[in-house]
Parts: C-alpha cells; structure tokens; sequence
C-alpha cells in the first residue's frame, strides 16, 4: 500500500475544519479594536449610581481617590491563580461614557435625583482615571492588589463592579484551565468543548478566549474562532452516527485521490468494502459485528474530509464496531493518499479503551506495512475534571516503557502463568494511550469553585489613607497606594511578593530586605534578591495608553512563562505550599499605626 503523502502528520493532530492563522489576516478585526457590546457603564450595580450621586451631592466627587483590586484566596484549593481580563478591563476604561438612552433611562431609575447630577454624569470618561496593573497572564497570589484605580472618586466608583466582572470570571476560568494543563501535562492537545454547558453566550465566549489563555490548544467554539482567533477543531456527534442506517443511505460513493496517487478509479465505497473483511480478521472481529450505518457515516465524513477525517468510534461498540469500520475507511483513504487524523472516545473506561484501541492500530500498522498507523490520534471526552486528568496522568506513569517507535506507550505484553491449566497467556499491563483531550463541563462552570471573589477596595482619599477593619485579619485593607515587586532566589524560582509603600525606594537585586507578614509581628525574613521584577505598572494614564495592548498569544506565553518560574511545591494539586506575600518593614509599621489609630478602645466595668 502506497504512503499517503499528506505532509501534516506530525505531532498530535485533531480535525480543524479552519485555518485561523489564514483567516486571522484576512477577515478578523484587530483585538485591539474589538469590545464586548454588553460591557457598559450601565453593566453595573445600582449602589454605584446611588453612591456617586451622594458623593456629587456633597461635593466629594472629585476628589482623588485611590481603590486596589485584590483577592484573598487562591481558587480549588490551590496556592496560585492567572490574572487575566485586563485588556477587557483597558477597553471598558477607553470608551466609558454614558449615552442619552444610558441617561434617559437612569432617569427613570432615581427620579427624585437631582437633574444636574444626569447632566454631570454625561461628562464623565475614563479620562478621569489612572489604571496601574500586573501583566496580565502572570500568576498572581491573595492580597496583592491585581488593578489600582486612581483619580476623581465618582469615576473610580463608577467603575467597580463591571472591572470585577471583567476580572473575576476571567482569572477563575484561566487559573482553572493552567490547572488542567497541569494534570494533564504538555504532551497531550486539550481542547475546550465547553460552550453548550456555559453559563450563557456571554460565558461561553469568554471562556474560550481564557481556557485557551490558560493552556488549551483549541475550541470547538466557532464564534471564539472568528472573534479571537482561537484555533477551531472538531468533527462528529452521535447523532451524525445514528442518522445513517445502511449503506443503502449512502449517496455519496466516490473520492478524487490526492494529487499524485495513482488509483484505478474514484469508487471509494467499494474500496472499503473490499477491505472490510480482512481488517475484520485483523481486529478479531466477524463482519456482521461492525454496524453498516456507523460505516456509512464514517465514509460519508471521510468523502467529505478527507484530509480531515476524526471519527467518533464509541456509538454502538468501540472495539467490534467502531474501530474497525474507522480502520476500514483510514485504510481506504490510504489508498487514495490521505491519512486519516484519528478517533474519540465520549464513553466508558477511556484508559482501558485507549489501550484497546491502540493495540489494534498497531496490529493494522504491522499488517499493512503502515508504521504511522499505530501512532493514530486517540482524542478522549466525556465529563472530564482535573482528578480524571491526574488520575490518567499517573496510569500512565504507573505503566512500563516499551522500545522501538512506540517509546513513549505505557503498556506492554508479559506472560503469566494460566489459572486453568499449565500453559500461559498474554496480560496487558494497562497504562493509557490518550493523545488529547475534549473538555467541557467542569472547565468552564468551574464547578469546583463557580467564583474567585475579587473585591475593589478604597485604600487613599487626597492623600488620606483609608483602612477597613474587621475581626478577621484577613479582611482588614492594606490602606495607602502601594507598589508591587516580585523577589527571585538563586535558583531563579519566585520567592516572596513584596509589598511597598508607593513612595519608598523599590528594592534592588543584592540588597538584603527586610520582608514581614502584614498581620503576623513573629513572621519575618531577610530575602537577598538575585532578580526583582516590577508588577505593578501603569497601563492607562487619564485618556492615554501607557503600555501597548497584547495579543492572546503574548499573554497565553505570560502563563507559561509564569508557571515556570515557579516552584513545583507551589504549583501541586495536593496540599500545596502556600507562596509567601510579605510587605516591607515601612508598610507593616504603616498598616498597624493605622489599625491602632482606627481600632476603638474597649472599656471593661
């Protein structure tokens, strides 16, 4: 049998039905220019628009205010989330005004407002405002303020609950996302299948955009295709499987060969036919067992896409009906010059299945003389979480390396002694033989965790420092305008966020620095810096872009980069250590003057 001569078969490979590096230069409008129609000023809560008008109404409004950003536990159990919705959020600050209808309407919200107040809202921008933030795409850890908002109190007030918005849903789905790349490791394509089980075509679009931010490959989301430029995949559903009853519902029979493959004609049915009952032996299994409507439908796709075909084998029976009829059409494709890319499984015990399958790939390879044969894409569905994904992970550790161009398998053949009698038999050692991955449900529901809990804090009014106390430590405000530093040891791995007062000397690499829990006087270091990175940075300074916008993908090599130079105790998903964030001597003895300053002072009788 001639070698196909399709030149894309290297690597993990699923069915694309576009190509978004093409379409990307020709129809898709620059990210820079695009916003979410539904992100509005009025995509708020009501206490905003009530509270700036008691501000206006005592004359505060414009006063320079300072508001952080910040969260104060990592998500799932973890000890790390990925900060993202900041271009959304520099966006939503570009084009922040209010429009007539937005007015009109606000009229009829608060009629007893003043009618001077609607007039005043008409003038506001987000040229009234400063936004200093950590890249986005970086790891981000409690506490440390993620945005700091800056400039005319009613603006920044204005502007809370939609940041928060735009934020919170972002960074839970990335973080979760960077968490299932984690489980699943860098060999294997994850792809998102998530937008049926999204909450809303809102939710569904925005978590593509950010699964893929996190570490996913693809989308099957079409729209997020055009819109972000996220690779497309997908091929088949059950349904398509079980519209074809025979093959007498097979209209279409013949297929053009690949340029170059010389074939006696273009009757591609009777190709397969010819081929059905030998790979039937091959797999072990009688003709009658392989369902003639499933075959039916795989040609019919294979005709369709040939350079595409992927089919989803587990309908009726993966091993006695599914993979053979897949093997039926790959081999006729074969024949005419096409490769095919692989099969789903959507059902069952996929590790096990997975070695199953594979298996018989390798015996079609062996009896074809057809060695890409074996290394077929095997892509794996159904309710997928990060435990599946760990659990998997470690089958396929648990398993034994075999030689030769399957190197990387993990299952093998040993004999053991028969229970019956005094021969023996093959056992497989099971390990998994899964190339990619399609999740969905519990990626963008997170349904681990469904919220991050970000909250916008007032820390600075004209110069005057605000605090928040509480019973609960964690909950009391770190008051003042402050810079964030991330402090790099010698083996380059992050070590401690630093946090400063805005208008200290930013630590330097080699000096020996003081660095304290805010809340805990005993726990306290010195930390000697080889490497010391800026976080907080000024993105939008009252109507100017200050850093330039960036792309998916800059941001998508920001996770990466980020996860890399952090240490592996931090990054595991079974206790975790917790990153260290610690505030610098000043700042401490700053929060705690404050904390006394503010805290009454009991009486006892």
């Amino acid at each position: 049998m001639a070698a196909p001569t399709d030149a894309s078969t290297t690597g993990c490979v699923v069915s694309g039905l576009a190509n978004p590096t093409q379409y990307d230069g020709k129809h898709r409008k620059s990210q820079d220019s695009q916003s979410n129609g539904v992100v509005q000023p009025l995509l708020t809560d009501l206490y905003q628009i009530t509270m700036a008008y008691a501000y206006w109404k005592c004359n505060k409004h414009r006063q320079h205010a300072v508001f952080d950003m910040f969260f104060r536990k990592n998500p799932f159990s973890g000890e790390f989330t990925v900060f993202c919705g900041l271009e959304e959020c520099l966006k939503f600050v570009k084009n922040f005004k209010y429009s007539d209808s937005d007015i009109e309407y606000l009229r009829s919200v608060i009629p007893s407002a003043d009618e001077r107040y609607f007039e005043y809202l008409k003038t506001l921008s987000g040229d009234d405002v400063a936004i200093y933030a950590i890249t986005e795409g970086s790891l981000v850890f409690p506490r440390v303020p993620l945005i700091r908002v800056e400039g005319a109190l009613i603006t920044c007030q204005l502007l809370e609950t939609t940041l928060l918005t735009l934020v919170n849903y972002a960074s839970l789905v990335a973080t979760n996302a960077a968490r299932f790349r984690l489980a699943a490791g860098d060999d294997k394509m994850l792809l998102e299948f998530g937008l049926r089980r999204a909450q809303g075509p809102d939710g569904g679009l925005s978590a593509s955009k950010y699964c893929y931010i996190g570490g996913f490959d693809a989308t099957s989301n079409v729209m997020a295709g055009k819109v972000f430029g996220i690779p497309v995949k997908g091929t088949h559903a059950h349904s398509f499987v079980t519209a074809f009853s025979g093959l007498s519902d097979l209209p279409l029979k013949d297929l053009t060969a690949c340029e170059g493959v010389p074939t006696p004609d273009c009757d591609f049915l009777s190709t397969c036919l010819s081929l059905r009952s030998d790979v039937a032996q091959h797999c072990g299994v009688i003709p009658s067992q392989m369902n003639e409507g499933e075959l039916a439908s795989f040609i019919t796709y294979a005709i369709s896409f040939p350079t595409e075909f992927l089919a989803l084998v587990d309908t009726y029976d993966v091993s006695r009906s599914g993979v053979p009829n897949f093997c039926v059409v790959a081999l006729a494709l074969c024949k005419f010059g096409y490769r095919a890319r692989g099969i789903r499984l959507d059902s069952g015990d996929l590790a096990y299945l997975s070695t199953v399958v594979r298996n018989m790939f390798r015996t079609i390879a062996k009896a074809y003389n057809l060695d890409w044969f074996s290394g077929i894409t095997i892509v794996a569905s159904n309710d997928i979480n990060e435990d599946t994904l760990h659990s998997l992970r470690s089958q396929e550790r648990d398993g034994v390396e075999i030689t030769g161009d399957s190197a990387r398998r993990r299952s093998i053949r040993v004999r053991v002694p028969s229970l019956s009698d005094n021969h023996t038999v093959d056992h497989l050692v099971e390990g998994n033989e899964i190339d990619a991955y399609g999740v969905g449900t519990h990626l963008v529901t997170c349904q681990v965790q469904p919220a991050l809990g970000c909250v916008y804090k007032l820390v600075e009014l004209d110069g005057r420092p605000c605090i928040k106390l509480s019973q609960e430590p964690a909950k009391i405000t770190m008051p003042g305008k402050k810079n964030a530093f991330r402090l790099y040891g010698q083996q380059n791995y992050a070590l401690v966020d630093l946090l400063t007062r805005a208008d200290e000397p930013s630590p330097k690499v080699g000096d020996r620095v003081l660095v304290r829990h805010a809340f805990d006087e005993s726990k306290r270091a010195y930390v000697s810096a080889k490497r010391v990175d800026v976080l907080t940075k000024c993105f939008w300074r009252y109507g100017e872009l200050i850093e330039p916008t960036r792309s998916l993908e800059e941001i998508k090599k920001n996770v990466v980069a980020s996860l890399l130079s952090t240490r592996q105790d931090h990054l595991r998903p079974l206790n975790p250590t917790p990153y260290k964030v610690s505030v610098s001597d000043r700042l401490y003895h700053y929060i705690h003057g404050m904390w006394l300053e503010n805290a009454p002072i009991g009486e006892l009788s």
